[in-house]
């Protein structure tokens, strides 16, 4: 089984463009989902968090205020890191897991959509890496307008992964989603007929 690696900076379309693939029978595993699930009520990680970043990250109902948790947690390299200690290695289990359960299926490929991918070095474990290419100007303005985050926020969310140049370096295939959403499905017909992590 091949491992394609589908990453891009927060803003770049990278679940749009894992959605086309979908769309063309692709399994996804989705970092993201599996980041909600292990950070869910009643998980080991939501208490590790609150310790950590305070209690009041703690809905009444237990779920996590994730808006609140951000604000605290991508104000610098250092609690951004204490994030990540905490629920990297839990995501990595279970990651493994589902890509274990796909091998026992035997599929040819799976789309691994995996936001810190260069940043966590885990690119040089994939068979491909597909990057999406957005301006961070452009991700910026697509935050705050799609997202509703604030300017200051979209920009400190940004700053807080490694810059556009690094990951760009660990590409296998680059997309560029810079223009219009029409011009990702081409790109992305184009890159599952050339089919190049079966070369």
């Amino acid at each position: 089984m091949k491992i394609i690696g589908l990453t891009g900076g927060i803003g770049s379309g990278k679940s749009t463009v894992a959605q086309l693939f979908v769309e063309e029978g692709f399994p996804l595993i989705d970092a993201d989902v599996i980041a909600r699930e292990v950070v869910a009520a009643g998980q080991p990680a939501l208490q590790e968090l609150a310790d950590v970043f305070g209690a009041d990250i703690l809905e009444p109902s237990g779920e996590l205020n994730r808006q609140l948790l951000a604000q605290r947690a991508f104000v610098d390299r250092e609690t951004t890191d204490k994030l990540n200690a905490i629920t990297h290695p839990r995501i990595q289990q279970r990651t493994q897991e589902l890509f274990d359960a796909y091998r026992e299926k035997d599929v040819e490929a799976v789309i691994y959509d995996m936001p810190l991918l260069v940043d966590n070095g885990l690119d040089r474990a994939m068979d491909w890496v597909i990057v999406v290419d957005v301006a961070a100007e452009e991700r910026i303005r697509r935050l705050v307008e799609y997202r509703g985050l604030d300017e200051e926020d979209a920009q400190r969310r940004v700053k807080a992964q490694i810059p556009d140049g690094l990951r760009l370096a660990a590409a296998d295939s680059v997309i560029d989603n810079n223009a219009a959403i029409d011009n990702l499905k081409p790109q992305v017909d184009q890159l599952i007929s050339d089919a190049p992590w079966l070369a």
